[in-house]
């Protein structure tokens, strides 16, 4: 074989299947390299995608909860009905408060006829009349009133606790989001009938400012809007109807494209370095993945965590919950915890006061905790701890060890805050194993805990739930009874001077159960304040009240109010009413209030008793000596009379502390020109001492039980009453 036969051969057997397994190595490793570049493009595209998107969403959501963190309040209510409006207030709670804040862009005020009251712009209050720059909130108002026809707050477990609605659209040529939500009264105590509601509009341009804050918070790189669909990557916003409003679009990062770019003019010069330009791939790849894996973990952390604290929210929590639960012979307790006096820091201190306290108070539960505990913000103030594999006696040491530490004081805006918490706790063993069973007894157990006085934890038992569903059955049949006028009683127990004569009544509600029979105000009165069905039913009772009066001539009668009353809309103007429509002489209507009911309001209560006294009203405290009495406040709010609680009166003979209180309290009351009554009188014993201290009117037992109207005539013509018997 001569040398080119041989060459010929080296080409054939060597040089050419070398060259063309060259070439098809080349094609693998170019098709292996395309591919893996048209891929990691596409998850860096759906990556970029997703925290774009999570980013509108995000920014939605905040919107409604910013408003709901000022609309769903009852100050909120006042001052938005308030005539002339506080302008100033407004700027610093619904409008440039918003701006400064919370980035909002415009916001509005609309009365319940949706006409605008107040309008800011970029942090300016502008003229009302600037809302027609905002007209698709309009027909969004109409859609929210037609929710709000049906409800006012959102489902258990639902995001934010009012209804709302929102909406992409062009305003003042701004692509922007538009939120609404109702001013509501947070604690139920205002009267806002159907329809009656103002609605707060909030607006956030979605170029601009926003997309500046995109790119720098989730690293999107030269964020921009267009009107049409570009051709590069974009996120469409869609508005409720499927229109698309326009296109969030930006560069793409490409990874994978520029990997290609690096290594093709390698390849070709070197591909003799095929392994190590491999490898050297597989290392970019590599790292690029953990890139990736890296910013989806952040994801995930922000979907399953609070953003203020850090710590678990809602959704993890009742993930973790639902494992835990799974588990066979799971032992899970629960600790639903709520901050007492947060809305006091809020309202004093501000709202940056009131999130350093929301996350302190995370980090000293997360100090008290074990590191396998769960430690979830729910939302506002309210928390939860899960707890695995912990004895019961272990979870009650944890709750008292949370009460004590709450205790120590937070330093906020250089000031030492003293706040409290309420503990409610539910053990899987002994109530199941089912989530929502779970955490809705823990619910009802922080409940308890709040009734009893706050600052206090109370583990779940079944007579809490009886207690629950007893409550819920005398809401719902006393709403019907008092909307039907059926069932209610009006029962009267005689007033009688110090000589036994009968100088007034005290008229006492009672209510006839169809299955309980004639029940006391003692066991529905606490649900109908808690309600607001005190409204109607101390209506009804004034009214009653109002027209027996008539039928005795001579005699004072006495009607009880509540503090919701007191604290009701155009509460005056409803009672003056009712006494010029029964033609009842206010002379001779005695008003009953409580020393909490002075608390509560100081100037609106203040302001109220004086107009009744000007009309001629008899004002007496009742139950003196259980609250907080002082002087201050009997100079204060000039009443007419005090009634000594029957408490001090009960021990008489028995305690000496009781009868050194009520001669105290019966010289208290005469050296200030007041009348004084004794209530709870049940014996001749009590009645002598009373009446030797120097006490003008008794009330009790002693001398007759409450009776109906048509029972009491008989007595009036007794001339002294001497005991029940």
């Amino acid at each position: 074989m001569d040398k080119s036969e041989a060459g010929n051969a080296l080409i054939r057997e060597v040089a050419l299947p070398a060259a063309i397994a060259l070439l098809l190595l080349s094609a693998i490793v170019a098709a292996i390299l395309h591919f893996s570049t048209v891929q990691t493009d596409q998850l860096a595209a759906e990556r970029q995608n997703n925290r774009v998107r999570l980013a509108v969403e995000h920014s939605v959501a905040a919107i409604a909860n910013d408003q709901e963190a000022s609309t769903y309040w009852d100050d909120a209510v006042i001052q938005t009905r308030k005539r002339p409006l506080d302008l100033e207030w407004l700027d610093n709670n619904l409008g440039i408060w918003f701006h400064t804040y919370y980035h909002v862009d415009e916001a509005y005020l609309l009365d319940q006829r949706d006409l605008p009251i107040y309008a800011m712009q970029r942090g300016r209050r502008v003229s009302p009349v600037s809302f027609r720059d905002a007209v698709p909130a309009r027909r969004l108002a109409q859609q929210l009133r037609s929710k709000l026809r049906s409800t006012r707050v959102v489902p258990v477990g639902d995001e934010g606790r009012t209804v709302g609605a929102y909406e992409f659209a062009v305003i003042s040529g701004h692509p922007a989001v538009v939120s609404l939500k109702p001013i509501l009264s947070e604690t139920g105590t205002i009267r806002q009938p159907p329809g009656s509601e103002y609605i707060h509009v909030a607006v956030r341009y979605l170029d601009g400012a926003f997309l500046d804050r995109l790119a720098r918070t989730y690293g999107i790189d030269a964020p921009r809007f267009s009107w049409t669909k570009p051709h590069t990557i974009a996120l469409p916003l869609r508005q409720s109807d499927g229109q698309i409003l326009g296109y969030i679009t930006w560069t793409a990062f490409e990874p994978g494209a520029r990997v290609e770019a690096k290594m093709i003019p390698v390849l070709i010069i070197v591909f003799f370095g095929l392994g190590a330009l491999l490898s050297l791939l597989f290392l970019r790849i590599l790292r690029g993945r953990l890139e990736l894996e890296a910013s989806r973990a952040q994801a995930q952390h922000l979907a399953f965590h609070d953003s203020l604290t850090s710590l678990p929210n809602r959704a993890l929590f009742e993930d973790r919950l639902e494992h835990a639960l799974a588990r066979r012979e799971a032992r899970a307790g629960i600790l639903m915890l709520d901050l007492d006096r947060f809305k006091a820091v809020n309202d004093t201190l501000g709202h940056q006061a009131g999130d350093t306290l929301i996350r302190e108070f995370g980090e000293r539960l997360t100090s008290l905790t074990r590191e396998c505990d769960t430690i979830a913000r729910l939302g506002g103030d309210e928390f939860a701890i899960l707890i695995e594999d912990a004895e019961p006696s272990d979870i009650r040491h944890l709750a008292e060890r949370i009460l004590a530490d709450i205790r120590r004081p937070f330093v906020l805006m250089g000031s030492e805050v003293y706040v409290g918490v309420s503990i409610g706790i539910a053990l899987s063993p002994q109530v199941g194993v089912e989530r929502l069973e779970l955490v809705r007894r823990a619910d009802i157990a922080l409940y308890r805990a709040k009734e009893s006085g706050r600052d206090a934890y109370r583990l779940f038992s079944p007579e809490m739930d009886d207690g629950v569903k007893l409550r819920s059955s005398i809401e719902e049949e006393l709403r019907q009874a008092v909307a039907a006028g059926t069932g209610l009683r009006l029962h009267y127990q005689p007033v009688v001077s110090d000589d036994a004569r009968i100088v007034g009544v005290e008229a006492l509600v009672r209510w006839q159960h169809v299955g309980r029979g004639l029940t006391s105000a003692v066991e529905f009165i606490s649900v109908a304040e808690e309600t607001g069905l005190i409204v109607p039913l101390g209506n009804w009772v004034l009214r009653e009240a109002c027209l027996q009066s008539r039928q005795w001539p001579g005699l004072f009668v006495a009607v009880n109010l509540s503090p919701v009353q007191l604290r009701s809309t155009n509460f005056f103007d409803r009672v003056m009413r009712t006494v010029e429509q029964t033609r009842a002489d206010p002379t001779r209507i005695q008003l009953e209030v409580t020393e909490r009911a002075l608390l509560d309001d100081d100037d609106l209560v203040r302001s109220t008793l004086a107009k009744f006294r000007a009309a001629g009203f008899k004002l007496a405290l009742d139950n003196f000596g259980t609250g907080h009495s002082s002087l201050s406040s009997l100079r204060k709010f000039e009443v007419d009379k005090i009634k000594i609680d029957r408490s001090f009166i009960q021990h008489l003979g028995d305690k000496t502390d009781s009868a050194a209180i009520v001669t105290a309290v019966l010289a208290l009351g005469h050296a200030m020109g007041l009348t004084v009554a004794a209530e709870g009188v049940e014996s001749a014993e009590q009645r002598a001492f009373l009446r030797g201290a120097g006490c003008n009117e008794l009330q009790g037992h002693y001398f007759s039980h409450p009776l109906p109207a048509a029972q009491i005539a008989p007595l009036l013509g007794v001339d002294r009453l001497s005991s029940a018997a």
